[in-house]
């Protein structure tokens, strides 16, 4: 049974929660802003031990905690909805009504703002289709007890890697469907090549242990404090050992580099779909800073809470201003920008497409996220308190 005193007491809706998704939030746009404005991003990937630097490397790499916090703290976010006053059923309808929206906006608001056409005969299926799909599963999971629920999600956190070797060519012409269930890959649809990138395994499980994770809210904030260092810390610990066994965790094994190259050979974990070892290295350090972040005062107007508290509209507006704001400034250095309605290499498409000396150094992205988020704050802050202030109910769909 939810404690809802507990809850209230513990001001969630302007908390801890909030303020790690805000958090990854604001470091997500650095990631996308790489994408569109990195010259290296235009002929190869970050963490390609090869060709990138450190600081490439770990601006890469800093934006691995945010998909597994998106959908940690969605379960999360689903166990505080039931926890206002509303049944099982009620929350199942919610969540695969919800899911079926984010796969929607996956394919239309978010396909367009990268493209800014519906004809680039590409299909991105990325972190909105796998958020929306976890959800529509986790619809059906809530009927389970939480006990049984965490005992499948950890399993299965644990044990997919031993799926890798099952590629999706033994399905012949079903191959598609374990593509879209567990191995990245891409498939025709007609004329369209769709890129799946967001297997449905492991992701739900992260969501259905967001899910039970709850649990830990019910307790008085010293326990609860406790028990999420103790899990943040095992969990951190856990990807130390596994990952220095190098037997089990991760499809790629970490090797002996040039020098300095080791450990980010090492922190080179399978985001693709995410890695028993990917996972653990991300999710350890989220809790850890879940429990800081429990015992921080905020005010309503912190940036951590205003973009937390509008993941979806943060996320879609960000892409369309990222994308705009690259046009004028491709005019302004190469006197055209036809080129950026093609998909961006970065992204599957084709590197003759774009200007041989396409992209800008590394502090140029800095600077521009620093910017794009300074520009997104007040309209998150409008939007927040607009939310807020009408309480029409289709809003919690945005």
């Amino acid at each position: 049974m939810v404690n809802c005193t507990l809850l209230s007491q513990s001001k969630l809706r302007i908390g801890s929660v909030d303020a790690l998704r805000g958090l990854v939030m604001i470091i997500m746009a650095l990631d996308h802003v790489r994408d569109f404005f990195h010259a290296g991003a235009m002929s190869f990937q970050p963490d390609d031990l090869t060709r990138t630097t450190p600081a490439l490397f770990f601006t890469r790499w800093i934006t691995h905690f945010c998909a597994p916090v998106f959908m940690f703290t969605a379960g999360l976010a689903a166990f505080f909805w039931l926890s206002r006053g509303r049944t099982t059923g009620q929350l199942s309808a919610f969540l695969w009504k919800r899911g079926l929206w984010l796969a929607f906006l996956e394919l239309t608001a978010v396909h367009f703002a990268m493209f800014f056409n519906f004809t680039s005969g590409l299909l991105l299926i990325t972190v909105l289709w796998g958020l929306g799909w976890s959800m529509v599963v986790l619809a059906m999971l809530v009927y389970l007890p939480v006990s049984v629920l965490a005992v499948v999600s950890i399993a299965v956190i644990a044990l997919h890697n031993l799926a890798d070797p099952l590629a999706a060519s033994r399905f012949g012409s079903f191959a598609w469907v374990w593509n879209f269930v567990h191995q990245v890959g891409v498939f025709r649809a007609g004329p369209v090549s769709v890129v799946i990138s967001y297997p449905l395994v492991p992701w739900v499980a992260v969501m259905t242990a967001g899910f039970c994770f709850g649990q830990i809210f019910v307790l008085d904030p010293p326990l609860r404090r406790k028990w999420m260092i103790r899990i943040g810390l095992g969990l951190t610990i856990a990807f130390f050992v596994i990952r220095g066994v190098n037997v089990y965790g991760d499809p790629v094994r970490w090797s002996n580099q040039l020098p300095g190259m080791t450990v980010l050979s090492f922190l080179r974990c399978t985001k693709y779909p995410p890695s028993l070892d990917f996972l653990l290295m991300t999710l350890g350090p989220a809790i850890l800073l879940l429990a800081w972040f429990d015992r921080v005062r905020f005010t309503a107007a912190n940036p951590l809470i205003v973009f937390g508290r509008v993941p979806l509209f943060y996320f879609i507006v960000h892409l369309y201003v990222i994308h705009l704001l690259a046009i004028p400034l491709a005019w302004l250095r190469y006197g055209n920008a036809a080129f950026l309605l093609n998909p961006l290499p970065s992204m599957g498409g084709s590197r003759e497409l774009y200007p041989t000396n396409y992209g800008y150094e590394l502090w140029v992205v800095y600077v521009l996220w620093i910017a794009i988020v300074g520009l997104l704050y007040p309209l998150c802050l409008w939007y927040a308190r607009f939310k807020e202030r009408a309480g029409y109910w289709w809003l919690s769909y945005l």
